[in-house]
């Protein structure tokens, strides 16, 4: 299976990713992951991605495409996938078609925009393995340590509520018309899941759905 997972930031993709990965055995190609290693670099491009994620708008299109295609030409990912956080505009969208990098199935979670401003403000992050923690909904085991290395936790500065709103914004304007696209694609399983219910529940119905398809 070659997957996109979508959903604003926020909607819990990282966490349904990991459970999608491990069983159904596909690598999963986190775009985040991915811009973070370059930002962690401190090279150049690192530095300017680092300044446009601060400032809440999404990295231009070239750049993570040519990220991304560099990936999926990697060995394990020749077989089938499992991507996380792109394609994030119509452009890229089109642009796997472009490297011929077929998609066929699609998972959609939709969380309404007052939820996702609450989940963003309280999450933290463990920087160095991209690991995500929330004050609320997912606290660490220990205030502010990771639960793996027990290193301090931190809050990314895209996560400040005002931050948050303008990648919404963001989001609705660029991203949504890939579903469109996608849905309205031959050879694309699509599915939309209630991304407000349990993470246990959602998993249910997207492991239910894929099974039928494998």
């Amino acid at each position: 299976m070659r997957i996109v997972l979508l959903g604003c930031p926020g909607a819990g993709k990282g966490t349904q990713a990991e459970f999608i990965a491990r069983d159904f055995h596909l690598p999963l190609i986190s775009t985040g992951q991915l811009l973070r290693s370059e930002v962690q670099s401190e090279s150049k491009l690192g530095r300017e991605i680092k300044d446009i994620l601060n400032s809440g708008r999404l990295v231009d299109n070239a750049t993570v495409i040519s990220l991304i295609t560099k990936r999926l030409a990697s060995k394990d990912s020749l077989e089938g996938f499992l991507l996380d956080g792109f394609p994030r505009t119509l452009e890229q969208a089109k642009a796997l078609d472009e490297a011929k990098i077929h998609i066929d199935t699609v998972i959609e979670l939709a969380v309404p925009d007052a939820e996702i401003v609450k989940r963003l403000t309280g999450r933290l992050v463990h920087v160095p393995s991209g690991r995500t923690y929330h004050t609320i909904f997912n606290p660490p085991k220990v205030a502010g340590k990771d639960d793996v290395t027990g290193e301090a936790l931190q809050q990314r500065d895209d996560d400040s509520e005002a931050t948050v709103l303008n990648r919404l914004a963001v989001y609705h304007q660029q991203t949504e018309p890939i579903s469109v696209f996608y849905q309205n694609k031959a050879g694309v399983s699509y599915l939309k899941v209630d991304g407000t219910q349990s993470v246990a529940d959602i998993y249910a119905k997207i492991q239910q759905f894929l099974r039928q398809l494998s």
